[in-house]
């Protein structure tokens, strides 16, 4: 999702006007009496017409929308009624008539959220030439609309365009929105793809199983492989395998060889596993082998990739890195040198590390994740040099308040020091406080907050509006929006605020410490610390109340209902689900439950956390069988993306927390050492 605007949208809008907000927030209407860019949006319309106009918008009422289009006009919230108008229906809507909307109200968010719904509304429908129509009118896309613009621009032929996205979606193996597959299985025919492209492509659908891609790929590459053999290979793969070395010597048939690997490796990556050794094995007697070394190559790559799949289920093992390093060549996808970094990270395989790190785009390989790991594997050289450089890399790193740099840090022998940064709330001139309020984007987002509208609603409009002073280099902007956003109880956007500007790190705006006496006095009588509450909490909620997720959790700590339940019991109480998610409660629920999970992952913490994510028994499996492991390789290697970051995320905070209760604890020392599960 793109974050600074957000997919979908509320029906339920809420209206407050500009003064009433300023007013809130202690700003003095003569400092904002500024022109306003549509109309003097000042006197805006009450909160009955925004309500009224939601209403008609969710009924379909279109002429009661084009009614408030006129009564509203001018007013701070003027695009509203016009975008559910429109959106009512977007793909009968014109690209005139976008355009006209973009012009007509510039750089909102409702204007970038229509314009860009309108390219991937309209290339999902195949009217490429209204998404070339708009093309240029969407700044901020995210990946489905990024590849609804390609697609446009590939039917216009313009197949230079058409390419932006191939990085994202040629040799993209993982679930990704159906527009970007359409545009991958599309550049097949785009002249600037070249026949090495489509051979790394077609051996990535080989190992998928997509026979529509591999159909269309082996026949542009002079390689026809018919549906009907695809087929048969699909009932029955041992049976292709068998009579493998009776077929003729044609790569056709590597291709298929390959896909049969991939359809038993499907069912079990042992039986592949053991078909592949057998089969070189097999043709390392021969006087002509029947695998040619590209084939071997890839079958070992599906056979990591697979293995790399099982590691919840079936634990950590070895022969994944061994089965990486048997398939290298400098055809790498990015899921399959980040699965080959994580199993060398797993067995401190260092020189595999390297290995897979240099098959990662440059700009990937410069990202703060992956110069931690070499400057890991650079430190355990027996070269001098590369020992020098991955200090270097370390002091580099270490500038950073992140998981990474504080990591890095620990490696130097610094120690991170909130008190350097400053802990008070930052000051704000009253000329910056008035700057919030004259700027259309905070003034909708603060609007909308005081009305009690859609939260969703509120909070696009706010991310837009950090976005666009940030591109601005506004840091001055973002941070006097967070104190007013702090100082008004809307911590999640002042946590949001602080955490994109580029100014050194304002923790009592990025790391609040609300309900302080609560998380302190029910972690103390739950036997934890309270910093990792904190982090806890902060990577829940942001500190939101409410706060309810798609799976149904609920409040500060994020409990599910059956969680809260067996906490109510063990503690002796009648369950209740308003109470569970009352902030008082659930904080104490949430610290009692973090410490019986604690208790029962050998009192270590990164276990602990990963477990209160993705429950006890997964954390369990993803420690290491036999000694003992260091805590950032479990991390970096636990099989779930959404755990292994949330993980990083509350030691990131709980350290920095540690250091604003008065009880700093570098990363790695309350990171630890994971033991074995056994």
């Amino acid at each position: 999702m793109n974050m600074a605007r957000g997919k979908g949208h509320s029906l339920r809008v809420g209206a407050f006007s500009v003064v009433a907000a300023m007013s809130a927030l202690g700003v003095s209407q003569v400092a904002c009496a500024q022109p306003a860019p549509y109309g003097g949006y000042q006197q805006d319309s009450s909160i009955n017409s925004f309500n009224a106009a939601a209403q008609a918008a969710s009924r379909g009422d279109v002429n009661a929308l084009y009614g408030y289009e006129q009564q509203m006009s001018g007013g701070l919230f003027a695009m509203y009624p016009t975008y559910w108008r429109m959106n009512l229906d977007l793909n009968t809507q014109s690209a005139a008539a976008v355009s006209q909307f973009v012009r007509q109200y510039p750089k909102s968010v409702m204007t970038e959220k229509l314009v860009a719904d309108f390219a991937e509304t309209k290339a999902a429908s195949g009217d490429y030439a209204s998404v070339r129509q708009v093309a240029n009118l969407v700044t901020n896309p995210d990946r489905s609309e990024s590849c609804a613009i390609a697609l446009g621009f590939n039917h216009g032929g313009d197949t230079m365009r058409a390419l932006a996205q191939k990085t994202d979606v040629w040799l993209n193996t993982t679930k990704q929105p159906a527009l970007c597959d359409q545009l991958a299985t599309e550049m097949n025919n785009n002249p600037l793809i070249s026949n090495q492209d489509r051979t790394a492509r077609l051996k990535r659908m080989l190992r998928k199983g997509n026979t529509g891609d591999i159909m269309a790929l082996s026949s542009r590459l002079g390689t026809p492989i018919a549906y009907s053999a695809l087929s048969e290979i699909q009932l029955n793969p041992n049976a292709f395998i068998s009579r493998f070395g009776n077929q003729p010597a044609s790569q056709a048939n590597q291709y298929l060889y390959l896909y049969a690997i991939g359809r038993i490796a499907d069912k079990s990556y042992r039986e592949a596993g053991q078909q592949v050794e057998y089969d070189i094995k097999q043709d390392n007697q021969r006087a002509r082998p029947l695998l040619n070394e590209d084939t071997r190559r890839y079958a070992y790559r599906i056979l990591g990739i697979k293995r790399m799949g099982f590691n919840t289920d079936d634990g950590f093992d070895i022969e994944a890195v061994n089965w990486f390093r048997n398939s290298l060549d400098n055809d790498f996808n990015q899921e399959e040198a980040e699965e080959y970094a994580k199993a060398a990270i797993r067995f401190s395989r260092w020189d595999d590390v390297v290995e897979a790190i240099s098959r990662m785009d440059d700009e990937i390989q410069r990202s703060k994740q992956w110069q931690y790991w070499l400057a890991r594997a650079y430190e355990q050289s027996n070269d001098s040099s590369k020992r020098n450089t991955a200090k270097k890399m370390y002091q580099y790193l270490a500038n950073s308040n992140e998981y990474y740099g504080l990591m890095a840090k620990d490696k130097i022998g610094q120690r991170f020091d909130a008190s350097r940064l400053g802990t008070n709330l930052p000051n704000v001139s009253n000329a910056d406080r008035a700057r919030v309020m004259q700027n259309p984007h905070f003034s909708r987002a603060f609007a909308l907050y005081n009305a009690d509208a859609n939260r969703n609603d509120a909070n696009r409009e706010w991310n837009w509006a950090v976005k666009q002073a940030r591109d601005n280099r506004d840091d001055n902007l973002i941070i006097a929006a967070a104190r007013q956003a702090h100082d008004m109880g809307w911590l999640d956007r002042a946590v949001y605020a602080a955490d994109n500007t580029d100014k050194a790190t304002v923790l009592s705006l990025s790391h609040p410490m609300p309900h302080q006496s609560e998380v302190v006095r029910y972690s103390q009588t739950a036997g934890i610390d309270p910093a990792w509450a904190y982090g806890i909490m902060r990577q829940e909620s942001r500190f939101v109340t409410s706060a309810r997720s798609n799976v149904g959790a609920s409040g500060l700590m994020q409990i599910m209902p059956d969680t809260a339940k067996y906490i109510a019991r063990n503690l002796g109480e009648s369950y209740s689900a308003t109470r569970a998610n009352s902030g008082d409660t659930n904080i104490r629920y949430g610290t009692w439950y973090m410490s019986d999970i604690l208790a029962k992952l050998n009192y270590q913490p990164v276990l602990a956390t990963a477990g209160y994510n993705a429950g006890p028994n997964k954390a369990k499996r993803w420690q290491p069988t036999y000694g003992s492991l260091a805590a950032d390789q479990y991390v970096e290697s636990i099989a779930y993306g959404e755990t292994r970051n949330y993980v990083k995320h509350v030691m990131e905070n709980a350290t920095i927390y540690s250091s604003l209760l008065g009880r700093p604890q570098s990363i790695s020392q309350r990171m630890g050492t994971i033991p074995a599960a056994f």
